[in-house]
């Protein structure tokens, strides 16, 4: 038979290995596939709200594959375990599957597989499913590429699919696979339809007020597309969202609404940025384990109470615990605010980029490890290449949250406070600070600013600095991936920064 392998490409539509393995068959039937590995579920950076999303994709997914005469057939094990006990009991002429890109495990599993398949003399058929290629030399016309390959037809889900008669395990829950409790009201849910509903909505109306909203976290939530959990799990293809942007752009320049069509403008080149992070732990798959540039190693060394506080939402800092708080609680934050509470845990607190990135990828059920691990190392500035972000935490607050209402609606002991006062509650007068249960300021945030931007210049003062920086400039760099930088054109330093609210 021929097998299908879903990983994270869960749809029938323009799904190349699926096309491929119903048109080659010849007589052979198709088993479509997901394999549910305890071994990834027990990664530090997967969680009970991802499973949740996943649950759900999975169940639409089947709903699509009984449409056209198949079902999904899930399997809970290793993948080399389940793909040889199939291979023994029916017989495997190949597996047909996209490459992909995730954290550390699965590269290793991926490996593993290739080998498993030499060994057993089985076919496995690889296809790109994002603008990032395998094994690419430089950056020299990445986006000519990437622009091409979103511009080809997408493929039609196979209208009949001729299945292979092979049982399915039981879908196991969160518990089975040791995850722990994750309570996420205001989680997205998954599936197809859901993010086709998402991607109409937000090509209808939402977008239009797109690239003045999605800076603060309240307007970002209901602005930004929202898509990017199901750009993560693959129930909507890259090339899907940036045809379908095309088509929106042409019907609001059409309607000679030029603020959306500058909405969609942006959302198209955040499309571009999603491929271009991904790219980096392609070229890189250790980035969510070592320090881009070798020298920052060490240089963030807490944890204990202040990890548990900046996770708990606890600093004290009304507007990083706001946001803190409001991703446990939906899994979703707008960029401006990931990049805010990542650098707020690196360069105030001193923590190690690794423990807090594994946090924030748990909470994100569109955890997608090519853009967190390359922005966690940035916001951490630990790439040596990009100017430092060090957020002021207070500031951010007053530009994204001037009247308070994020940090009233996610830090409830703050309510009854003056906005004069919110967002330096240590500020405020003793008759009116009461007893909040709030905790006070777990630092100085100028004072602990000022320490990291030090410690970062005394890093890059040494002369040792510059070689590993300019090797990972040629190989990481956007400019070697032609895509527009949006500080230069507006004659700022080129940070590398980027806004890839989806």
């Amino acid at each position: 038979m021929e097998i299908v392998w879903f990983k994270r490409d869960l749809r029938v539509h323009d799904h190349a290995p699926l096309t491929a393995a119903a048109a080659a068959a010849s007589g052979r039937p198709v088993l479509p596939l997901y394999i549910i590995e305890p071994s990834l579920w027990a990664q530090a950076d997967m969680s009970g709200r991802q499973f949740a999303f996943l649950a759900e994709t999975l169940a639409d997914l089947d709903r699509s594959l009984a449409a056209r005469g198949a079902r999904l057939v899930v399997r809970v094990g290793e993948a080399v375990a389940v793909l040889d006990e199939l291979h023994k009991a029916h017989g495997v002429h190949a597996v047909h599957a996209h490459e992909e890109t995730g954290n550390l495990w699965s590269f290793a599993r991926d490996r593993a597989v290739r080998r498993w398949a030499r060994g057993a003399g089985v076919g496995v058929h690889e296809v790109r499913q994002h603008g990032v290629w395998r094994a690419l030399d430089n950056r020299n016309d990445w986006a000519a590429r990437w622009d091409a390959m979103m511009a080809a037809p997408r493929l039609p889900a196979p209208a009949a699919i001729r299945c292979a008669d092979v049982p399915s395990d039981a879908m196991p829950d969160a518990a089975a696979l040791g995850l722990a409790d994750d309570p996420c009201p205001g989680r997205q849910r998954g599936g197809r339809r859901e993010g086709l509903a998402l991607l109409k909505g937000f090509f209808e109306s939402r977008g239009r007020r797109y690239r003045a909203a999605m800076s603060a976290p309240e307007s970002g939530a209901a602005h930004c597309s929202r898509l990017s959990p199901h750009l993560a799990q693959g129930s909507i293809s890259m090339r899907e969202a940036y045809q379908a942007a095309l088509a929106a752009r042409l019907r609001w320049r059409a309607a000679d609404d030029a603020m959306f069509v500058r909405a969609i403008d942006s959302f198209v080149s955040r499309l571009h940025w999603h491929c271009h992070f991904i790219q980096k732990l392609e070229d890189a798959p250790w980035l969510e384990a070592r320090c881009l540039h070798p020298a920052y190693d060490g240089v963030h060394e807490n944890e204990g109470a202040a990890l548990s506080a900046w996770a708990g939402g606890m600093t004290g800092w009304p507007f990083v615990d706001a946001c803190m708080r409001s991703l446990a609680a939906t899994g979703w934050l707008n960029f401006r605010m990931r990049a805010m509470v990542m650098s707020v845990a690196s360069h105030h607190l001193r923590l190690d980029w690794r423990q807090t990135g594994a946090v924030l990828a748990r909470m994100f059920t569109d955890y997608e490890p090519g853009i967190h691990w390359a922005q966690v190392q940035m916001q951490s500035g630990t790439t040596g290449t990009n100017i430092p972000r060090i957020y002021n935490p207070v500031k951010q607050g007053h530009d994204q949250d001037a009247n308070g209402d994020f940090i009233r609606r996610w830090v409830p002991e703050l309510a009854g406070l003056a906005t004069p006062w919110l967002h330096e509650p240590w500020k405020a007068p003793p008759e009116l600070r009461g007893d909040l249960g709030y905790p006070g300021p777990i630092a100085d945030h100028e004072v602990a600013a000022r320490a990291a931007r030090a410690a970062i210049a005394g890093i890059r003062r040494d002369p040792a600095h510059a070689p590993p920086a300019c090797a990972i400039l040629v190989k990481h760099g956007s400019r070697k991936a032609g895509l527009p930088d949006a500080n230069r054109r507006r004659g700022k330093p080129a940070s590398g920064q980027r806004e890839l609210d989806l």
